[in-house]
C-alpha cells in the first residue's frame, strides 16, 4: 500500500472507532459534552467523506481535526483514570484514538513533505 491509501485508511478507522466513542459517551456525559463531540465526529466523518471523494484540501482539514482532537483529549484527567484502572474498553478507545491521531498526523505531514519536493 502506498502512503495515501494507508492515511487514507487510518481516517476511516478514526471515524469507525468515533462512533465507538459515542456509544461510550451517551452513557457516560453530560448530553451537552455528548452533542459537542458528535458535532466534532460529524466533522470529521464529513471530512472522510471528502478524502473518500478524491478532495486533496481535505487532507488539511483532517490534520487540523487530528490536532484539535489530541489537543482536547490528551489534558482530560479523566483519561487517564480510565487507562490507570486496567485496560477497557473506554481506555482502549481512548488509547487508540490518541494513537490513530499521531498516526494521521504524522503520515500527512510526510505526505506533505513529499508533494513539496
Amino acid at each position: 500500500m502506498n502512503l495515501r491509501r494507508v492515511t487514507d485508511v487510518l481516517i476511516y478507522a478514526s471515524v469507525a472507532l468515533g462512533v465507538i466513542l459515542l456509544v461510550q459517551l451517551w452513557i457516560l456525559v453530560p448530553k451537552w459534552l455528548f452533542y459537542s463531540v458528535a458535532a466534532g465526529w460529524t466533522a470529521y466523518l464529513t471530512t472522510a467523506i471528502a478524502v473518500k471523494r478524491g478532495h486533496e484540501g481535505a487532507y488539511k482539514v483532517v490534520i487540523i481535526l487530528a490536532i484539535i482532537t489530541l489537543f482536547v483529549s490528551l489534558p482530560q484527567p479523566e483519561h487517564y483514570a480510565f487507562v490507570s484502572a486496567g485496560i477497557n474498553l473506554a481506555s482502549f478507545t481512548f488509547l487508540a484514538g490518541s494513537a490513530l491521531q499521531l498516526c494521521i498526523i504524522a503520515l500527512l505531514l510526510l505526505r506533505f513533505l513529499k508533494i513539496r519536493r
